[in-house]
């Protein structure tokens, strides 16, 4: 008799945290990329440079544009200007800037970390559609022109594994 009460209460505990488990694993997972703004081109020889006014403003709107949406993170290159762009909308969300390596896009890892959640990705002009392809698992997208601050791509990956995409311009 014991015996029973302790295995009930094992599967009653463990039951519903089993459940949620797999409720958790089912979910989509959606990521939004964007390039960062505008950038301050005045000093040729600055590899780091930081957003100018008409990309400050940039960065706040693409804030506006996201207030609806509730992301579990925001992720960023270790530059001055792809930070300054994801600041507004990290702050907005009650979330911390995360950096990733832009030489290693969509990793085991990174899916892993991410499954299941709402993300913002921003990038450069190279890096967001090689991301975005990555996890594609397919070219799709070229580099975005030098001068488009503009693109919002949309990914989602449903729990069974399908993958749907789209490009928004938002200016």
């Amino acid at each position: 008799m014991k015996h029973l009460i302790i295995l009930l209460l094992v599967v009653t505990f463990a039951l519903p945290s089993c459940a949620q488990e797999t409720q958790t694993n089912k979910q989509t997972t959606t990521y939004y990329f964007i390039r960062h703004a505008e950038k301050d081109r005045s000093d040729k020889t600055n590899r780091d440079p930081n957003l100018k006014q008409e990309g400050i403003l940039r960065a706040a709107k693409w804030s506006l544009v996201f207030a609806n949406i509730d992301f579990d993170a925001v992720y960023s290159t270790n530059y001055n200007r792809t930070k300054q762009t994801a600041q507004p909308t990290a702050e907005k969300q009650g979330l911390e800037v995360q950096i990733y390596d832009p030489r290693q896009l969509f990793s085991e890892a990174f899916a892993n970390k991410t499954k299941g959640q709402t993300v913002l990705v921003v990038g450069h002009s190279n890096t967001t559609p090689a991301f975005v392809n990555a996890v594609l698992g397919t070219k799709k997208y070229e580099n975005i022109d030098d001068n488009n601050n503009a693109n919002l791509y949309i990914v989602t990956i449903s729990p069974s594994g399908e993958k749907a995409d789209t490009v928004l311009v938002i200016d």
